[in-house]
Order: C-alpha cells, then structure tokens, then sequence
C-alpha cells in the first residue's frame, strides 16, 4: 500500500513490519497531546508522540494563555481576590455557554474537577503569578493571572449562574502567554519520558479485522513507518480551520473571518483519520469567532447598530458572542456608534476604518446611508434609557452606560470585510468524558481516544465561548484520554 489517506485507514493485514512499537501513540504535542502524555507515563506507560510541526506547542503556543477553571469555592487565585465560585455557579455557566448541544456529564466532571485542574497545572510547572487584573480584556499584556474572560458579567447568562472571573493566565507579559503554558507542558512530558519526533506526519490509523485500531502509519524522515499502539492511539491533531474544503463543506460562514486562530497545522486530519475508521462527528458546524473591538474598555461603552440603524447585542458581552451577532446582520454590515467622551482606537487594529464623523446623529446616518430617522431614533431611545441606568431592550450592565450625547460623533466600521475577524473550529469526533472516540451507534471505537480540538468538547458554541475554554478543555480531557488509555490491556 503506497498511498495513504487519513480518510483510509491501513489494514493489519498490509503492514510489512512494525518499526516503531509503544503503549500510548499520541498524534499531536499540544495542549492535549502533552497533557496525555504526562498523565500515560505517570501510569506507567509507553509514550511515543507524533508531531508534525519543528517544534512542541501546537495552536495552543499561538494563545492567550488563559486556562478558564473555578467551581469548589475558587481556586486559590479568586478566592485572593475575594471571590467565591461555587460548583454549581461554575456547572450552571459551563452549560449555558455550550449551548444546545452541550454534554453535561462532561460539564459536571470539569466544574467539579476545575480547582484541582488548576492545581495539577501548577505541579506540572506552569508558572501563575496569583493576582487579579480588573477590566475588560481581550487578554491581559500584564503578567497577572486572573481575569473576566467570558460572558459571566453579561445578560442572560449573570441572571443564571452567579458571576465569577475565571480566566488563568500562564504568568508572561505581553501577549501570547500560551507560549509559556506549552513550554511547561511539553518540557513535563519529556522529561517524564515521553519520546516526541518532530516533522512526523501521520498518514493513516491501523486497523485489524474487527477494526480496532492497532497503530499509526507515520511518515518519519521522508519515510513510511508502521507504528505500533498496544493499548491506544490518542489524536490530538487540533481542528481543521485550515482546511478550506472542510470549513466550506461543514462550517462555511468562518469563511468570513479573515484570520485563522492556528498554527498552521489544524488541517483536519485528526478528524478525517477518526471518520475514517467508522467515528461519528458532532457539532461540524459551530465556530469560534472574535471581534476585537477593544481595549480600550471605553468602547464597549458604544453601540453595534446595522444597516437599518438598529441594535443587536448587549455591548458588554463577551467579544466572540458580538461577532456572531455580527455576523448574522443583514449584508454583513455593522457599526459601532460612539462619541468624543468614549472615543478611542481599538488596540488591536487601530487604524480601523472610522466609516462617519458628524456634529449630529442625523450627520452620521446620513453618511452612512442608512434609512432616514432609524439611526437617530436607536440613539435616541438608548440615551433616554441609559441617563437612567436602564437597557431594557438589551440588558446591557449599568456599568457600561452613558448617553452617547458628547459631538463629533463617529461610527467605526466593523463588518467582516473591515476588520480581521478571527476564527477556528469547535466540532469534531464524538468521544467520553474519558476519551474514547465513539461511533454513529455511540459505542467505542477499539483502540481510538481523541482530546483538544480533534474532539467536540466542552466549547461547543460560538455565541457562549469564553477564552480559556480551549485551553481548560484540551488540557483536562488530554489527562482523563491520557490515563484511560494507559490501563488498557495491551
């Protein structure tokens, strides 16, 4: 057989010999694959890893950072801070931002387990410095850890589950503290003796008769080699955000983010190798997507209108839930209304389009071409009700509202041919809480576990995802496929 394919898998009967032979083969060393790793050769397993970048990290390298736990009365960090994050507050909003499909057994094992999580990270060395950042961020350019990073602040979801901070953030200044998460990661997992060969991409999972997964086809210095799992294969390949046939087959509206939130190398495979080899999907359709219009936090005092002048969203809201919301306007257009009190360039792209400047609202709708009066009416009616602390349309928090009433007014362009949305897929193969990848008949498929974004996880929603979700998810579940895994009979 010369032609490999993740879609198909290697049958047993082809293999001419076995090159390389282990407990645990692990495809992908990022958040998941090196969480499982640790937890395999803690049991005592053999671990090889398979990564096909130079280098350890994988997407997870290119994040914030922020592991999003809590639940148990707070970790050590928010309970510093003052705050008490009960279980059932931490469950309530873990289920709220999954959305329809959320899985609660998986739900309730993450908020019960979130502080001891948050504990094991730092038993694996990865530095938090333990303080408190208040505000509003995208992610913290300090090196504090803790932080709202989510929806929790926002209605509805603070009418249901008691607001707490749960962002935390792998101790680094500046942006792009996952680099330090994955250092600290991946250097555990060697160090434990886990055996990692880099440039190795894996070309197709091994099958027996029955079809259960026996190994990895794998090509190593130019090379196929036969690999063999004697107790599981564990894909930990990411997403498949960069895999323009997959995202326009499953998931076509991320075609509108112009940025792929990757390191290049989510290309689906992980996912195509477990179709391959009889697994269901779930959730193929639902994204990721951001709109980082601040900081500065003085512009969430502003509000997102559509072409026909009318709000959409509460403002203060997680970033990810306002570009989905975005997203779903009439042509795609949308701007955020501001004026000279609140005005401010957003740090990430500051030289945005400012798409209308006036002495007047009427100015400003005119500009923009919008229908006669609409603009005038939303700003109108939002200043009545913000003087008296109220949104009663939207439920915005009374923090964040002030009459927009200081001239020039402006209006900042943010459609998704304005500004560079950011995206990255959250579907993927269907599995237990302890990792095993499961079937259409939801039974599992021998030999085959799946963590991260190979799999669908907690973060199944693009409208309720909070930053941290991936990292807490990939990061946890790459332990429980890890240690599940490694007991196997070989």
């Amino acid at each position: 057989m010369s032609d490999y394919s993740p879609a198909r898998p290697c049958r047993l009967e082809n293999v001419p010999q076995w090159d390389i032979e282990t407990d645990v083969a692990i495809v992908g060393f990022g958040a998941a694959g090196s969480c499982a790793a640790i937890e395999a050769r803690e049991i005592g397993a053999e671990v090889e890893v398979f990564e096909v970048a130079s280098e350890a990290g994988g997407s997870a390298s290119w994040s914030g950072g922020e592991v999003y736990v809590g639940g148990s009365g707070g970790t050590s960090v928010q309970r510093e801070a003052n705050f008490t994050d009960t279980t059932e507050a931490f469950e309530r909003y873990l289920m709220m931002a999954g959305g329809p499909a959320a899985d609660a057994q998986r739900v309730a094992l993450y908020a019960q387990s979130g502080v001891a999580h948050f504990e094991w990270l730092k038993a694996q060395g990865v530095p938090f410095k333990g303080t408190y950042l208040p505000g509003k961020w995208i992610e913290p350019t300090t090196d504090d850890t803790l932080l709202w990073s989510g929806n929790e602040q926002a209605w509805p979801f603070c009418e249901q589950a008691t607001p707490a901070p749960r962002g935390h953030t792998a101790q680094f200044k500046g942006w792009g503290g996952g680099k330090v998460l994955m250092e600290n990661l991946c250097a555990r997992a060697e160090t434990m003796g886990a055996k990692v060969h880099y440039g190795a991409r894996t070309l197709c999972l091994i099958v027996d008769g029955e079809g259960a997964v026996q190994g990895l086809v794998v090509r190593l210095d130019g090379k196929p080699r036969f690999v063999r799992a004697r107790r599981g294969v564990i894909l930990c390949a990411g997403g498949f955000i960069a895999n323009r046939e997959m995202v326009t087959r499953f998931v076509p509206q991320a075609l509108a983010c112009k940025q792929q939130v990757t390191g290049g190398n989510d290309d689906g495979s992980g996912i195509r190798m477990g179709i391959g080899v009889g697994a269901a999907t779930l959730n193929m359709q639902e994204f990721f997507a951001t709109l980082p219009f601040f900081p500065p936090e003085s512009l969430v005092k502003g509000i997102f209108i559509n072409n026909r002048g009318q709000r959409f969203i509460n403002e203060d809201t997680y970033h990810g839930r306002v570009a989905h919301y975005v997203l779903r306007q009439p042509e795609g257009r949308a701007w955020l209304l501001v004026d000279n009190a609140i005005f401010g360039r957003p740090v990430i792209e500051p030289n945005i389009d400012i798409a209308a400047v006036g002495e007047s609202w009427e100015e400003v709708e005119q500009e923009l071409g919008l229908p006669e009066g609409a603009l005038q009416h939303t700003v109108e009616e939002f200043n009545r009700h913000a003087a008296q602390g109220e949104d009663p349309y939207f439920h915005k928090g009374a923090d964040w509202l002030r009459p927009l009433n200081e001239p020039p007014f402006a209006a900042i362009a943010y459609s998704p041919e304005d500004t560079n949305f950011h995206a990255f897929t959250l579907g993927g193969l269907a599995t237990r809480p302890s990792g095993e990848v499961l079937d259409a008949d939801g039974q599992p498929v021998r030999g085959l576990y799946a963590a991260g974004r190979t799999a669908c996880g907690l973060p199944r929603w693009g409208e309720g995802y909070s930053s941290g979700l991936s990292l807490g998810d990939s990061t946890f579940f790459g332990r429980q496929a890890g240690r599940q895994a490694a007991v196997q009979e070989p």
